[in-house]
């Protein structure tokens, strides 16, 4: 049967792409003479971790017969006779000659087998043990624990996971996977030859630097999450791979609370019939009841099943996070906590459009029922090569322009826009009054935004289902942006289940939550550019108010529909 093509792609900060630290094992502190770790409790620990590592030889191991599980001697008259017998002195023969000869089976490992579970033997250059990623707490000087792509964690989960039947090679027995550093957690400090290299791509890599090239969050204090230009080069890369003809499907990773952004705009931006399913994981790989394994195998069962299929060459359920055996819709999903289930889906109407079942079967309910992907009107190749924008100028506000798509319609990273969430509840205002004295907050919010010169708009996270602000002095310093050329949209706190109505002066975020609202809105602005300006935007004319209003209704029909 042949294999389906999938494209991994490695996102930041993704824990589903991390380990916990490689501790130096007890054996080799015992062997330098070192205090060996010991539990919790203080105690003598009685085992070492072992951690996936390679063989650099050949070597011929005795497993003793009836280990793998305390009942298999039980039924002995089921099992066919060992390889042969190991005497007191440890020689092996392949008849009994005592008693007390051990019954055992002969394996030979090679190199070639693959990673094994072993004790971790390295020490620090001064000799001292490895506790944590750092060479000491809050040391600026560390190794990562990181991968630089995904082709070691799709290797251990081949390796080393196993399924209900018993078996492994869950991933490469049904898929052959490439590997693409979009926008990775580990990354190389001191470049990689080309030869070396597991992921896609041509040439040596350059040396990296963390929170530029790669973005991790451990060690704590060396941490780095991506910054609003990331966006293009992660659009580029994504629209680029779907685009190849070359997959069946992707699989993006990403860290567990910003998944849940990265796979929304991917349903907005994306212009692919192909399905994108993301994974993340609540723990480290390797550590005590990780999630991440057995995800990214959800999703390739789910993309191997073509159950997202709409039967016209399209795809009807739009990228999906795929946790804990569900199928989430990028819209609704979201991180609520720290653990495996840890997701929901807001909005109160659906969310989660089906799941994996416990022997690996997949069933799809529902569908969404906006537009996504392939017919999304903000995806890439719908948006425009430049719109106008608002800025300060020498002489006031003034209408310019910006590059949105360069010559080859690659998104821009000056392009993406500069959104704000307003968070706001009740006794919000500093002060009685009309002054705007106090909220100085938002009134340098506000002039930062007409500042840059690129494009920006606000989203009010206000009183739930209706978006409102509590502060009609704040609402009206808004709506002077509004007048400025920067749009405001409106969503309810929390996760709503209500809507939001229409309003004059705003956008309604539907029942969105205000992260999603921002990602929504700042792909409307780079489809249509700032709101059209008045001469004053304290003073609007009625007919400055009716272009601001005319222009609103294009923002207004994205949001309904997306």
């Amino acid at each position: 049967m042949s294999k389906i093509r999938i494209a991994h792609m490695a996102g930041p900060t993704a824990t589903i792409q991390n380990t916990p630290p490689l501790v130096t094992s007890n054996k080799a502190r015992l062997r330098k003479g070192l205090p060996p770790l010991t539990a919790g409790n203080g105690n003598a620990a009685a085992f070492d971790a072992l951690r996936a590592q390679k063989l650099a030889a050949p070597v011929k191991v005795y497993v003793e017969q009836f280990s793998a599980h305390p009942l298999e001697a039980d039924t002995a008259e089921l099992y066919g006779p060992p390889d042969g017998y190991l005497g007191a002195d440890g020689s092996f023969s392949p008849d009994r000659k005592s008693d007390a000869d051990k019954p055992v089976y002969e394996i030979e490992l090679t190199p070639d087998d693959g990673l094994y579970p072993l004790p971790y033997m390295a020490l620090q250059q001064d000799g001292q043990p490895w506790e944590e990623e750092a060479t000491y707490p809050g040391s600026p000087l560390s190794r990562q624990g990181f991968f630089p792509d995904g082709s070691r964690s799709f290797e251990e989960i081949d390796r080393l996971s196993i399924d209900a039947n018993g078996k492994v090679n869950l991933i490469g027995g049904r898929a052959d996977v490439d590997f693409y550093r979009v926008a990775p957690p580990g990354g190389f400090t001191k470049g990689l030859p080309n030869a070396l290299r597991a992921d896609e791509g041509d040439g040596d890599t350059a040396t990296e630097s963390m929170g530029f090239d790669f973005f991790g969050y451990k060690p704590w204090h060396l941490a780095k999450s991506p910054p609003r230009p990331t966006l293009a080069k992660i659009t580029n890369d994504v629209q680029s791979i779907m685009s190849s003809g070359k997959y069946d499907g992707a699989i993006w990773t990403q860290g567990s609370p910003q998944i849940e952004e990265t796979a929304y705009w991917f349903n907005l931006l994306i212009d692919t019939n192909l399905p994108i399913a993301c994974n993340a994981a609540q723990r480290p790989q390797g550590q005590i009841s990780n999630d991440g394994p057995a995800n990214i195998v959800d999703s390739v069962t789910y993309i191997e099943s073509g159950i997202w299929k709409d039967g016209h060459g399209g795809n009807r359920a739009g990228t999906v996070v795929i946790q804990e055996q569900q199928f989430f819709a990028a819209r609704e999903v979201a991180k609520v906590d720290a653990r495996p289930g840890g997701y929901v889906a807001t909005g109160g109407h659906g969310g989660i459009l089906g799941q994996v079942t416990h022997m690996g079967a997949p069933y799809m309910m529902y569908v969404p029922a906006y537009k996504h992907t392939a017919t999304s009107e903000v995806n890439i190749n719908k948006l425009p090569s430049a719109v106008a924008t608002s800025r300060l100028g020498p002489n006031g506000l003034e209408v310019a322009e910006i590059q949105i798509k360069d010559a080859q319609g690659k998104l821009l990273p000056d392009a993406i826009p500069s959104v704000s969430i307003i968070k706001e509840g009740g006794y919000f205002a500093d002060a009685f009054g009309d002054d705007p004295a106090p909220e100085a907050d938002l009134d340098f919010q506000i002039k930062h935004k007409l500042s840059s010169g690129r494009l920006g708009g606000f989203v009010i996270e206000g009183l739930v289902p209706y978006g409102n602000i509590t502060s009609e002095l704040r609402g009206q310093m808004l709506r002077v942006a509004s007048l400025s050329g920067i749009p405001v949209a409106r969503t309810g706190r929390g996760y709503p289940e209500g809507f939001s109505d229409p309003e004059p002066w705003t956008i309604s975020g539907m029942n969105l939550t205000s992260t999603k609202a921002r990602l929504l809105l700042m792909a409307c602005l780079m489809k249509f550019g700032a709101l059209p300006l008045a001469a004053d935007p304290s003073k609007p004319t009625p007919a400055e108010i009716d272009a601001l209003r005319a222009a609103m209704v294009p923002y207004q029909q994205v949001f309904n529909t997306h």
